[in-house]
């Protein structure tokens, strides 16, 4: 009797044991696969910079001083061909924008740092640039020109005219590349405004910007109205820049492309005078 009595407690125990185990593989597995689309969730959102922008709710966009591209009204507000193209964008999108002025040279350290979320300044399209960055198609084309009093323009005309020039140039620029392509003396600024004001001030004979930014900053009926700008360096082409792989690259591209089929990015050019430059978006 004894021996039933055991061998009945044992099987019960047994069939115990196994449901036991059975509840706990089954809410293992349950645990597992929660834990799984949790992961993935957190994943696709970290891989996305357009969720990541949608998220927070702004556009932070990383800038400097660049009329006409982007420059400050009387009230302080950031405005400008790439500055209204940005607030469109950003509209779009659903989001706020927000400008930060940037030092150039750290523009790819304050993009992977998250401080900012694309540098939209009239950037050039360097190896440089599209090595670090995911990049847009070009929108607009640019040059290096030399900036030089207008009483002196008439001898600079060649780039053998250039060699005995003390140059100004914004660090890390496409300006400061010319300079070094050419073996050119120069100082290097925080901004091109700066460079312009280095050669009003007469503390460099010349400077090294880009064509749009001379267009609108030199000559008569501008600021710098005993200046000029007289030889072109070379040929370029501006993007926008992001952080490698971000999906916020192809949104903006579809979104140059609607904005130029529909005329908005000709009306946002011609406020600045910039039209002739913009690039035909396909």
């Amino acid at each position: 009797m004894k021996k039933k009595l055991l061998a009945l407690v044992l099987a019960a125990g047994m069939v115990a044991s196994m449901a036991a185990c059975g509840n706990t593989n089954s809410n293992g597995s349950a645990s597992a696969d929660n834990s799984s689309k949790d992961t993935s969730a957190t994943a696709e959102s970290t891989d996305s910079d357009l969720a990541y922008v949608k998220d927070k709710g702004t556009l932070v966009v990383g800038i400097t001083d660049f009329e006409p591209m982007d420059y400050q009204d009387e009230n302080g507000d950031w405005i400008g061909f790439d500055a209204d193209l940005a607030s469109a964008f950003a509209e779009s999108l659903g989001v706020d924008v927000e400008f930060v002025e940037i030092d150039w040279d750290n523009k790819i350290l304050e993009l992977d740092g998250k401080t900012i979320d694309c540098v939209w300044n009239g950037m050039t399209l360097t190896d440089e640039v599209t090595s670090s960055m995911s990049c847009t198609n070009a929108y607009c084309n640019n040059a290096q020109v030399v900036v030089v009093p207008s009483d002196v323009a008439d001898k600079y005309q060649d780039k053998d005219s250039l060699k005995d020039l003390t140059f100004a140039v914004e660090s890390g620029s496409a300006g400061e590349a010319q300079a070094q392509e050419l073996g050119l003396n120069y100082t290097a600024v925080t901004a091109q405004s700066d460079a312009l004001m280095e050669v009003a001030a007469a503390t460099s004979d010349a400077a090294i910007i880009d064509s749009l930014m001379a267009a609108a900053m030199v000559g008569e009926g501008t600021g710098y109205s005993n200046l000029t700008y007289t030889i072109g360096l070379n040929d370029e082409e501006y993007g926008v820049g992001f952080r490698k792989g971000s999906d916020l690259t192809a949104e903006l591209n579809n979104f140059f492309k609607s904005s130029y089929a529909d005329g908005s990015m000709e009306q946002i050019a011609e406020k600045y005078g910039v039209q002739a430059a913009v690039v035909e978006q396909k």
